[in-house]
């Protein structure tokens, strides 16, 4: 097997520890709902989004692992990590209690299935066949840049 094909593999890993992560982070919301309302209004996050982010964790979390809609979850990440770290995190420094390298971590994990999709092993590839938010093909643009 080439280089290449192998290489089709490396998502795989990563949306299942990314997709873990995420929903071991989710799950303790729900636990408490009201005070995880109260812990985003206390940092000036409307408290009606603790449901919704709770949600995308854990729904989310599950999306990365079975590799369905894995760019559109990734993005969704990304934007939630910004905003973890920049209202709550940020003043806590990079390491320690209430840092911020955790998810400093999960956005990159994020960057990366944005930029490399689900790979194999997923449900989009071997079960839909086909990207639900496809990649961009460098190829297909030269083609069509040459004509």
């Amino acid at each position: 097997m080439s280089l290449q094909k192998i290489s089709t593999f490396a998502p795989l890993p990563i949306r299942i520890m990314a997709g873990i992560a995420f929903i071991l982070h989710g799950l303790p919301k729900f636990e408490s709902l009201q005070g995880t309302q109260g812990f985003f209004a206390s940092v000036g996050i409307p408290a009606d989004l603790a449901l919704v982010i709770g949600l995308l964790e854990v729904i989310g979390g599950i999306l990365l692992i079975i590799g369905l809609v894995t760019r559109i979850t990734s993005i969704l990440f990304i934007i939630e990590m910004i905003g973890a770290i920049s209202i709550v995190k940020a003043s806590n420094g990079f390491m320690g209690e209430g840092g911020y390298e955790v998810d400093l971590l999960l956005m990159s994990i994020s960057i990366s299935l944005l930029l490399s999709g689900p790979g194999r092993v997923s449900i989009e590839r071997d079960v839909l066949k086909r990207e639900i938010f496809p990649k961009i093909s460098y190829k297909k643009n030269e083609e069509a840049n040459a004509n």
